[in-house]
Protein backbone atom coordinates (compact mmCIF):
# COMPACT_ATOMS: atom_id res chain seq x y z
CA UNK A 1 0.00 0.00 0.00
CA UNK A 2 1.12 3.68 -0.62
CA UNK A 3 1.30 5.77 2.07
CA UNK A 4 -1.02 8.74 1.99
CA UNK A 5 0.12 10.75 4.38
CA UNK A 6 2.79 11.72 2.39
CA UNK A 7 2.74 14.27 -0.59
CA UNK A 8 4.28 11.68 -2.69
CA UNK A 9 4.35 7.98 -2.46
CA UNK A 10 6.15 5.54 -4.93
CA UNK A 11 6.08 1.86 -4.17
CA UNK A 12 7.80 -0.53 -6.31
CA UNK A 13 8.01 1.72 -9.58
CA UNK A 14 9.87 0.05 -12.36
CA UNK A 15 10.24 0.80 -15.97
CA UNK A 16 11.17 -1.57 -19.18
CA UNK A 17 11.36 -0.75 -22.47
CA UNK A 18 10.89 -3.67 -24.55
CA UNK A 19 12.20 -3.69 -28.54
CA UNK A 20 9.64 -5.56 -30.26
CA UNK A 21 11.63 -5.91 -33.11
CA UNK A 22 14.22 -7.69 -31.38
CA UNK A 23 12.58 -8.60 -28.56
CA UNK A 24 15.14 -7.11 -26.37
CA UNK A 25 14.67 -5.41 -22.99
CA UNK A 26 15.97 -2.38 -21.15
CA UNK A 27 14.97 -2.21 -17.59
CA UNK A 28 15.58 1.89 -17.24
CA UNK A 29 14.07 1.64 -13.13
CA UNK A 30 14.42 -1.82 -11.44
CA UNK A 31 12.73 -0.52 -7.96
CA UNK A 32 12.11 2.63 -7.06
CA UNK A 33 10.20 3.40 -3.21
CA UNK A 34 10.32 7.41 -2.46
CA UNK A 35 8.33 9.09 0.44
CA UNK A 36 8.04 12.92 -0.47
CA UNK A 37 6.49 15.31 2.23
CA UNK A 38 4.62 18.26 1.91
CA UNK A 39 6.48 21.74 1.53
CA UNK A 40 10.07 19.01 0.90
CA UNK A 41 12.43 19.99 -1.48
CA UNK A 42 13.99 16.53 -2.66
CA UNK A 43 16.61 15.96 -5.37
CA UNK A 44 17.38 13.10 -7.45
CA UNK A 45 20.94 12.72 -8.37
CA UNK A 46 22.71 9.67 -10.05
CA UNK A 47 24.72 8.71 -13.41
CA UNK A 48 23.26 9.19 -16.57
CA UNK A 49 20.57 6.04 -17.65
CA UNK A 50 19.99 5.93 -13.77
CA UNK A 51 15.87 6.69 -14.49
CA UNK A 52 16.18 10.17 -13.15
CA UNK A 53 13.60 11.71 -15.48
CA UNK A 54 12.36 8.62 -16.58
CA UNK A 55 11.05 8.58 -12.82
CA UNK A 56 9.80 12.30 -13.01
CA UNK A 57 7.84 11.73 -16.23
CA UNK A 58 6.27 8.52 -14.68
CA UNK A 59 5.04 11.40 -11.69
CA UNK A 60 3.56 13.40 -14.15
CA UNK A 61 1.86 10.72 -16.24
CA UNK A 62 4.00 11.24 -19.41
CA UNK A 63 4.97 7.55 -19.33
CA UNK A 64 3.37 4.51 -18.03
CA UNK A 65 5.49 2.38 -15.16
CA UNK A 66 5.39 -1.63 -16.02
CA UNK A 67 5.29 -1.68 -11.86
CA UNK A 68 4.30 0.18 -9.11
CA UNK A 69 2.30 2.42 -7.44
CA UNK A 70 2.48 6.48 -7.58
CA UNK A 71 0.02 8.35 -5.11
CA UNK A 72 -0.29 12.35 -5.37
CA UNK A 73 -2.13 13.69 -2.55
CA UNK A 74 -3.68 16.74 -3.83
CA UNK A 75 -4.05 18.83 -0.75
CA UNK A 76 -7.15 20.61 -2.54
CA UNK A 77 -4.92 22.02 -5.49
CA UNK A 78 -6.52 22.64 -9.16
CA UNK A 79 -3.70 20.00 -10.36
CA UNK A 80 -1.50 17.55 -8.62
CA UNK A 81 1.77 18.13 -10.14
CA UNK A 82 3.29 20.77 -12.68
CA UNK A 83 6.46 20.15 -14.68
CA UNK A 84 9.35 22.48 -15.11
CA UNK A 85 11.35 21.16 -18.31
CA UNK A 86 15.56 22.63 -18.65
CA UNK A 87 13.87 24.31 -21.97
CA UNK A 88 11.83 26.90 -20.52
CA UNK A 89 9.73 26.54 -23.91
CA UNK A 90 7.92 29.53 -24.00
CA UNK A 91 5.23 30.43 -26.68
CA UNK A 92 7.25 32.95 -28.92
CA UNK A 93 4.48 34.32 -29.82
CA UNK A 94 2.71 35.10 -26.56
CA UNK A 95 4.04 37.88 -24.05
CA UNK A 96 5.32 36.80 -20.14
CA UNK A 97 1.79 37.36 -19.49
CA UNK A 98 0.06 34.99 -21.31
CA UNK A 99 3.03 32.45 -21.06
CA UNK A 100 2.37 32.58 -17.61
CA UNK A 101 -1.58 32.14 -17.65
CA UNK A 102 -1.50 29.70 -20.50
CA UNK A 103 -1.86 26.73 -18.22
CA UNK A 104 -5.19 28.34 -16.45
CA UNK A 105 -6.86 29.37 -20.34
CA UNK A 106 -6.00 25.43 -21.00
CA UNK A 107 -7.90 24.51 -17.58
CA UNK A 108 -10.88 27.09 -19.04
CA UNK A 109 -10.38 29.92 -16.94
CA UNK A 110 -11.32 33.29 -18.75
CA UNK A 111 -8.03 35.01 -20.40
CA UNK A 112 -8.68 37.88 -17.89
CA UNK A 113 -9.00 35.60 -14.90
CA UNK A 114 -6.57 33.84 -16.36
CA UNK A 115 -4.02 36.87 -16.69
CA UNK A 116 -4.99 38.77 -13.53
CA UNK A 117 -4.25 35.17 -11.41
CA UNK A 118 -0.83 34.96 -13.24
CA UNK A 119 0.33 38.22 -12.20
CA UNK A 120 1.30 37.58 -8.54
CA UNK A 121 3.23 34.81 -9.85
CA UNK A 122 5.34 36.93 -12.20
CA UNK A 123 5.60 39.40 -9.23
CA UNK A 124 7.35 36.50 -7.05
CA UNK A 125 9.63 35.16 -9.18
CA UNK A 126 10.75 39.26 -10.28
CA UNK A 127 9.00 39.38 -13.68
CA UNK A 128 7.67 42.58 -12.86
CA UNK A 129 7.14 44.93 -15.36
CA UNK A 130 8.22 42.20 -17.99
CA UNK A 131 4.65 40.67 -18.22
CA UNK A 132 4.50 42.48 -21.78
CA UNK A 133 7.87 41.77 -23.38
CA UNK A 134 8.04 38.45 -25.65
CA UNK A 135 10.31 35.33 -25.09
CA UNK A 136 13.13 37.04 -27.44
CA UNK A 137 13.28 40.11 -24.97
CA UNK A 138 14.19 37.76 -22.45
CA UNK A 139 17.67 36.52 -20.97
CA UNK A 140 18.16 32.31 -20.20
CA UNK A 141 17.86 32.90 -16.56
CA UNK A 142 14.15 35.26 -17.33
CA UNK A 143 12.60 32.67 -19.85
CA UNK A 144 12.90 29.96 -16.91
CA UNK A 145 11.60 32.36 -14.10
CA UNK A 146 8.70 32.47 -16.64
CA UNK A 147 8.46 28.97 -17.25
CA UNK A 148 8.25 28.56 -13.31
CA UNK A 149 5.52 31.44 -13.21
CA UNK A 150 3.85 29.20 -15.54
CA UNK A 151 4.18 26.13 -13.52
CA UNK A 152 3.14 28.28 -10.09
CA UNK A 153 -0.38 29.88 -11.66
CA UNK A 154 -1.51 26.29 -12.34
CA UNK A 155 -1.31 25.91 -8.60
CA UNK A 156 0.07 22.25 -8.50
CA UNK A 157 0.56 20.17 -5.14
CA UNK A 158 3.93 18.98 -6.44
CA UNK A 159 6.77 20.97 -8.59
CA UNK A 160 8.56 18.62 -11.01
CA UNK A 161 12.00 19.97 -11.95
CA UNK A 162 13.80 18.25 -14.68
CA UNK A 163 16.94 20.16 -14.88
CA UNK A 164 15.83 23.12 -15.52
CA UNK A 165 19.46 25.35 -15.51
CA UNK A 166 21.19 22.72 -17.66
CA UNK A 167 21.19 25.00 -19.69
CA UNK A 168 22.54 28.61 -18.09
CA UNK A 169 25.81 29.83 -17.76
CA UNK A 170 27.53 29.25 -14.30
CA UNK A 171 26.85 32.82 -12.66
CA UNK A 172 23.16 33.37 -13.89
CA UNK A 173 22.73 29.41 -13.05
CA UNK A 174 24.00 29.89 -9.29
CA UNK A 175 21.72 33.13 -8.88
CA UNK A 176 18.80 31.33 -9.86
CA UNK A 177 19.32 28.35 -7.44
CA UNK A 178 18.86 31.24 -4.60
CA UNK A 179 16.02 32.65 -6.47
CA UNK A 180 14.56 29.18 -6.59
CA UNK A 181 15.04 29.08 -2.74
CA UNK A 182 13.48 32.51 -2.02
CA UNK A 183 10.22 31.42 -4.36
CA UNK A 184 10.12 27.99 -3.31
CA UNK A 185 9.91 29.58 0.58
CA UNK A 186 7.46 31.75 -0.28
CA UNK A 187 5.15 29.29 -2.47
CA UNK A 188 5.34 26.59 -0.10
CA UNK A 189 5.44 23.92 -2.50
CA UNK A 190 6.80 20.07 -3.11
CA UNK A 191 9.85 19.80 -5.05
CA UNK A 192 11.23 17.15 -6.76
CA UNK A 193 14.26 18.11 -8.42
CA UNK A 194 16.67 16.40 -10.73
CA UNK A 195 19.85 17.85 -11.20
CA UNK A 196 23.29 16.64 -12.65
CA UNK A 197 25.36 19.08 -9.89
CA UNK A 198 25.98 17.64 -6.81
CA UNK A 199 26.76 21.13 -5.50
CA UNK A 200 23.39 22.28 -6.35
CA UNK A 201 21.40 18.98 -5.75
CA UNK A 202 23.49 19.95 -1.28
CA UNK A 203 22.36 23.89 -1.74
CA UNK A 204 19.15 23.05 -2.28
CA UNK A 205 17.74 20.16 -0.94
CA UNK A 206 16.34 18.96 2.27
CA UNK A 207 17.16 15.05 0.70
CA UNK A 208 19.31 14.51 -1.99
CA UNK A 209 18.23 10.49 -3.42
CA UNK A 210 21.18 8.91 -4.97
CA UNK A 211 20.46 6.75 -7.55
CA UNK A 212 22.37 3.52 -8.55
CA UNK A 213 23.69 2.62 -12.09
CA UNK A 214 21.01 1.56 -14.44
CA UNK A 215 18.51 -0.03 -14.01
CA UNK A 216 18.06 2.37 -11.04
CA UNK A 217 16.86 2.73 -7.70
CA UNK A 218 17.43 4.38 -4.44
CA UNK A 219 21.44 4.14 -3.21
CA UNK A 220 20.96 6.38 -0.98
CA UNK A 221 18.59 9.18 1.24
CA UNK A 222 20.81 11.65 2.31
CA UNK A 223 18.95 14.36 4.70
CA UNK A 224 20.75 17.90 3.84
CA UNK A 225 20.93 19.53 7.66
CA UNK A 226 22.06 23.22 6.25
CA UNK A 227 19.74 25.60 8.14
CA UNK A 228 18.03 27.58 6.39
CA UNK A 229 17.32 30.47 4.55
CA UNK A 230 20.35 29.35 2.65
CA UNK A 231 22.57 31.97 0.98
CA UNK A 232 25.15 30.91 -1.65
CA UNK A 233 27.56 31.43 1.14
CA UNK A 234 27.01 27.75 3.15
CA UNK A 235 28.88 26.35 -0.35
CA UNK A 236 31.88 27.66 1.23
CA UNK A 237 31.18 26.13 4.70
CA UNK A 238 33.15 22.91 6.09
CA UNK A 239 29.46 21.13 5.91
CA UNK A 240 28.69 21.20 2.46
CA UNK A 241 31.89 20.21 1.41
CA UNK A 242 31.23 17.26 3.73
CA UNK A 243 28.06 16.24 2.00
CA UNK A 244 29.83 17.26 -1.64
CA UNK A 245 32.28 14.43 -0.36
CA UNK A 246 29.74 11.64 0.96
CA UNK A 247 27.63 11.83 -2.41
CA UNK A 248 30.56 12.74 -4.96
CA UNK A 249 31.96 8.96 -3.51
CA UNK A 250 28.54 7.27 -4.06
CA UNK A 251 28.59 8.66 -7.76
CA UNK A 252 32.01 7.53 -8.48
CA UNK A 253 31.12 3.94 -7.06
CA UNK A 254 28.54 3.81 -9.53
CA UNK A 255 30.92 5.51 -12.87
CA UNK A 256 33.66 2.53 -11.71
CA UNK A 257 30.58 -0.02 -12.01
CA UNK A 258 29.48 1.50 -15.26
CA UNK A 259 33.71 1.75 -16.00
CA UNK A 260 33.32 5.20 -16.56
CA UNK A 261 35.96 6.14 -13.64
CA UNK A 262 35.18 8.98 -11.31
CA UNK A 263 33.90 12.06 -12.31
CA UNK A 264 33.00 14.31 -9.58
CA UNK A 265 29.66 16.89 -10.72
CA UNK A 266 28.36 14.41 -13.75
CA UNK A 267 25.44 12.39 -12.61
Amino acid sequence: MVDTEFALSARGVRMEYRDRSSDVSLVAIERMDLDVADGEFVSLLGPSGCGKSTFLKIVNGLLLSTAGDIRVRSLGKAREDAMVFQDAALFPWFSVLDNVAYGLVCAGVSRAEARSRAMPFIDLVGLSGFEGKYPYQLSGGMQQRANLARALTVDAAILLMDEPFASLDAQTREAMQAELLRIWSAAKKTVIFVTHQIDEAVYLSDRVIVMSARPGRVLADIRVELPRPRSLDVKRTPLFATYEEQISKLIASQHQHLGLGSQRDEA
